[in-house]
């Protein structure tokens, strides 16, 4: 029971973290343009690229700091509340001392810094847990979904009270992420007081996290593209404003946060290859029909299907990298998927702007679910190699 009640604790930190971030979303040319850009598309993709560069940066800092002292708990409040003043920050100085967008984008760095030592590190302390790789990280995928789920209808909401609302609310919930840790234990294993060094070195032995890493590159790549170019092609293609693309967005969310712990449960029975292979593929096709869709129902019915296939692979991805890491290695594994989720989130913002600024949005759907199908396909050969006990892999 106890673990059962850790597990929902550590849940909702994740929950909170992903719902403050999201709230920003359905109206980030708007907030950009509070914030003193002077552009739409371009200041969207700077604003949202600042922090996903930030997290590449500093996801295995937090992580292998927190391997090595053998201790989570501390660095997740600690970056939690860093998160909190980064946002309220953003929301506070650029209106008292009328600071240029260059500083803006830095401020966003360094909260960007911050959070993901709390996000990566909520997620590692579930993989401490007992109960089954599968089950703690479907128990993660459940929190990332739902939180991403209501962040996109609330944040919407909120900035029907003004541009710079999503940013105090956001501040609220990383102090609540913070209150949080008190209420759990630290089951981190015991530290290893030699060399940060020695710790990454030591994942170079695993190889096979290039796997997971890979997809959740992959993932992480459409989700920064519907954060960016599928926002504004909401909204400019279908006239939608930010309350209506939150609710759309949402039609994507929910399914992908409501089935995340049944799919995990079962690729803890199954194996990881079918969730992850096949639910990529089909995944990756269903991106591409979105940008094709004459109708904004027709695209709601594409974001409900996507959202169901990424419930599929996302948590058979995650239980991956704990089936493949070490017990004192899980910290910076998991951090390393964060980075290749943060590199993937950032060309999804980046690229999929560039392309959509230069060819259009049918276009920019094309390359992103194009680059899903690839890699799922490319990667089969490489699932079929791999060797796993599965009494021992899959239910520990």
């Amino acid at each position: 029971m106890s673990a059962t009640r850790d597990r929902a604790v550590l849940a909702a930190m994740v929950f909170a973290v992903l719902l403050a971030q999201v709230f920003l979303y359905p109206g980030i040319d708007t907030l950009v343009a509070a914030l003193g850009a002077e552009t739409d598309l371009d200041a969207s993709m700077w604003f949202l690229a600042a922090e996903f560069a930030a997290f590449v940066a500093f996801a295995g800092v937090w992580g292998a700091l927190s391997d090595r002292a053998g201790r989570r708990l501390p660095f997740i409040t600690v970056g939690a509340l860093g998160g909190a003043v980064g946002y309220l920050a953003l929301a506070v100085l650029p209106e008292l001392f009328s600071l240029s967008f260059e500083t803006v984008l830095l401020m966003r760095a360094l909260q960007g810094a911050t959070t993901i030592g709390a996000f990566s590190l909520a997620i590692t302390t579930l993989m401490d847990l007992e109960g089954g790789h599968g089950r703690n990280m479907a128990a993660a995928g459940v929190a990332i979904g739902s939180g991403t789920a209501m962040g996109a209808p609330l944040g919407g909401q909120l900035y029907e009270f003004g541009p710079f609302v999503p940013l105090y609310a956001a501040a609220a919930l990383l102090a609540c992420v913070a209150a949080l840790t008190r209420l759990v234990p630290d089951r981190a294993p015991d530290g290893d007081r030699d060399s940060l060094g020695r710790i990454v070195a030591g994942l170079r032995g695993t190889p096979t996290l290039a796997l997971p890493y890979a997809f959740g590159f992959l993932d992480r790549l459409t989700a920064g593209f519907f954060a960016l170019v599928g926002t504004l092609y909401f909204r400019t293609e279908f006239g939608l404003d930010p309350g209506a693309t939150g609710l759309v967005l949402a039609l994507f969310f929910a399914p992908f946060a409501l089935l995340q712990y049944p799919f995990g449960v079962l690729s803890d029975r199954t194996g990881r290859t079918l969730p992850i292979v096949a639910g990529s593929t089909c995944y990756g096709v269903g991106v591409i029909a979105i940008g094709q869709a004459p109708t904004i129902e027709l695209v709601g019915a594409g974001m409900v299907a996507v959202g169901v296939l990424g419930a599929l692979m996302a948590p058979a991805t995650m239980a991956l990298v704990t089936d493949l890491a070490g017990a004192t290695e899980r910290g910076v594994a998991m951090a390393g998927f964060n980075v290749f989720g943060s590199l993937g989130f950032l060309a999804g913002v980046v690229v999929g702007g560039t392309v959509a600024g230069a060819y259009g949005y049918p276009t920019a759907f094309l390359v992103a679910g194009s680059l899903e199908v690839a890699i799922a396909l490319v990667a089969i050969p490489a699932f079929l190699r791999i060797e796993t006990d599965r009494s021992a892999t899959f239910a520990d």
